[in-house]
């Protein structure tokens, strides 16, 4: 039977563990994501609702996406050095926020490569909203937020920015 300063000696290393965890995986993945989700709409859906294309509203999404996971990148990358913040190398970092924002923003395009704008419109909007759930309840799970107040705050965001590009590609 091992001793309690053991145990807790156990316990303390599983939560630092999981705090390099979170500092390191998580926490730059939802960044990524998040931007990826929210910050393309804006040009995507502008793109669809101007143009009428749904291939010009892909290239316009997928320009979006791998724009805004390079920068995510670099910005993430170029932050710090994660020396005495924890937070792991700053290349990995970088990757993991890029990789994270490239999928956030390249889901929701995807339903322009079919030829129809409608289709590929309501397509989108069920997209969008899987992945805004989906980081509302990443929030949830590993930072104990509530799950439908994460999902509002997050749809909230989603919802400026969406109104934002139907506001200009309807202009």
């Amino acid at each position: 039977m091992s001793s309690p300063i053991i145990e807790v000696e156990k316990a303390l290393h599983v939560e630092d563990v999981d705090r390099a965890f979170l500092l390191k995986v998580v926490q730059p993945s939802l960044v990524g994501l998040i931007d990826g989700s929210i910050s393309t709409l804006a040009p995507l859906f502008a793109a669809a609702f101007a143009s009428n294309s749904p291939h010009i509203a892909f290239l316009v999404g997928t320009a979006a996406a791998i724009g805004a996971a390079i920068s995510m990148a670099f910005a993430e990358g170029l932050s710090d050095t994660g020396e005495h913040t924890g937070r792991g190398h700053p290349a990995i970092r970088g990757g993991i926020v890029g990789i994270a924002t490239f999928i956030g923003g390249i889901f929701h395009t995807l339903p322009f490569l079919l030829s129809d704008l409608t289709t590929a419109l309501y397509l989108a909007y069920l997209v969008v909203g899987i992945e805004l759930i989906a980081i509302g309840y990443i929030r949830f799970r590993y930072f104990k937020l509530g799950f439908w107040s994460s999902v509002a705050q997050v749809v909230f965001g989603g919802a400026l920015v969406f109104m934002t590009g139907i506001f200009i590609g309807s202009a």
